[in-house]
């Protein structure tokens, strides 16, 4: 399994932008899919992840209402868009898959067995 991360960049505070995490190796079904990320100075952290077995979503507090995932199972793939973008989510970013629960969605870094190289976001004027 394969995840290849892209769409990161520099953007000013306000602004959007979109992440890709293609997947190769295997689908999206049935999987625990996140996006996390690592801020300077700070741990990995989840920021939004889904179950496509249930449709079980976990938000972290600080992104409801700016990010949102989706994903295109004909492209083997799952986005981040990100909105009202602030300084502070300046950090590098990873797309993971792991293993279904039988209820809900991990959350924690450590539930998830592939990731992504990471793509860096930085939010600054």
């Amino acid at each position: 399994v394969q995840l290849q991360a892209s769409g990161g960049g520099l953007v000013q505070p306000g602004g959007s932008l979109r992440l890709s995490c293609a997947a190769s190796g295997t689908t999206l079904d049935d999987l625990s899919i996140g996006w996390f990320r690592r801020a300077p100075g700070k741990e990995r952290e989840g920021i939004l992840c889904l179950s496509s077995r249930d449709g079980s979503r976990f938000y972290a507090d600080f992104v409801k209402g700016r990010f949102t995932m989706s994903r295109d199972n004909a492209k083997n793939t799952v986005y981040l868009q990100m909105n009202s973008l602030k300084p502070e989510d300046t950090a590098v970013y990873y797309c993971a898959l792991g293993p279904a629960l039988d209820i809900g969605v991990p959350f924690l870094p450590s539930e998830y067995d592939y990731w992504g190289q990471g793509t860096l976001v930085t939010v600054s004027s």
